[in-house]
């Protein structure tokens, strides 16, 4: 069984996100979302939230495709969560050229600490690709439209979060 670890924050989970999911499962059988703890981030929903949002979106996909699909929170380092659930595949979305420069960073300290795991990189959906979390918050902080960025449940936890 191939296993892939999608880390990330997921704060909160964008249609940019989705995308890169679905398209995962076509790589591997069994597909892990990692969801950071990351405390220096200062995430606007709590870990369970975001634990239970990206799980009640991936579910249907994952059934959709036949792939299964797991939610896995983590604080270590990636490639120790890697280890942990038994991936030999981390995948990692990209939007731009600011994406790639972090991450061919990100991948070369990995492939140091374990080469035995393998980073693929997915390009997002050109109607994704300008989507990013930390700027579809800012949206909705602002009182702004960000159904076109996520799924309507999310919609509704961002509306209700700013109370908007």
């Amino acid at each position: 069984m191939r296993v892939g670890l999608y880390p990330g924050t997921f704060d909160p989970v964008t249609h940019g996100h989705i995308d890169i999911i679905r398209r995962a499962c076509s790589l591997v059988d069994r597909l892990v979302i990692g969801i950071a703890i990351n405390r220096d981030k200062g995430p606007l929903f709590s870990l369970e939230e975001r634990v239970a949002m990206v799980a009640d979106e991936a579910a249907p996909l994952g059934k959709a495709v036949g792939c299964e699909i797991t939610v896995h929170p983590f604080e270590n380092l990636l490639i120790d969560c890697a280890r942990d659930v038994g991936a030999s595949v981390i995948v990692r979305g990209l939007r731009a050229v600011a994406d790639f420069e972090y991450e061919y960073q990100m991948v070369g300290m990995n492939r140091v600490l374990d080469d035995s795991i393998e980073t693929v990189f997915l390009m997002a959906e050109a109607q994704h690709q300008a989507i990013a979390s930390k700027l579809v918050k800012e949206i909705a902080r602002l009182g702004g439209d960000v159904s076109k960025f996520v799924t309507p449940t999310v919609n509704t936890a961002l509306r209700n979060r700013f109370d908007t």
